[in-house]
């Protein structure tokens, strides 16, 4: 067993005469590296809301990505997957990219520690004029940073072509 991971072991453990070792409620996080081990990944918990619309052969998709924290997070990166293809042509905006034939990608830039949201506007058009879109969005990439939190991040909406607007 490597040193540090020795030093680490033995940082989480107590023990009390006459008991066994018990190991103690510490958050790794707060731990402090052995040295020249890495630094732990700091935490954020992102989380994305919005809204799904579905019209014809357009969807319109609405984000809003935010940072609870407690880190900063330098960059992240939201992607959309759509259960029917997109047109081969599109005006994405700044920021996105075409990953596949139903993909897009879509930087969201730095997200402060409870700092102001960012929003993400797409006007996209689809190859053909399904009846519903299954739409899932999820984050790809969070600055490194640990995020115990998945459940605001990742969603999942069936969007009916009736240009109703369904909330996630």
């Amino acid at each position: 067993m490597p040193l540090s991971a020795a030093v680490a072991m033995a940082a989480t453990t107590v023990l009390v005469a006459g008991a066994a070792a018990a190991p103690v409620d510490v958050d790794p996080v707060e731990v402090a590296p052995a040295p020249g081990a890495a630094a732990p990944a700091p935490r954020a918990d992102l989380s994305h809301h919005g809204y799904v619309s579905l019209w014809g052969d357009h969807i319109a998709i609405r984000i809003r990505s935010e940072n609870r924290g407690p880190s900063d997070v330098t960059a992240s990166t939201v992607r959309l997957r759509f259960s029917a293809p997109l047109a081969a042509r599109q005006e994405l905006p700044y920021g996105c990219l075409r990953g596949g034939k139903a993909t897009v990608l879509c930087e969201t830039g730095g997200l402060r520690s409870a700092g102001g949201a960012r929003q993400t506007a797409l006007d996209l058009t689809l190859a053909g004029r399904p009846d519903e879109v299954v739409v899932r969005l999820d984050t790809v990439w969070n600055g490194g940073a640990r995020d115990t939190d998945r459940k605001n991040d990742v969603h999942e909406v069936l969007a009916p072509a009736t240009g109703d607007a369904y909330a996630f």
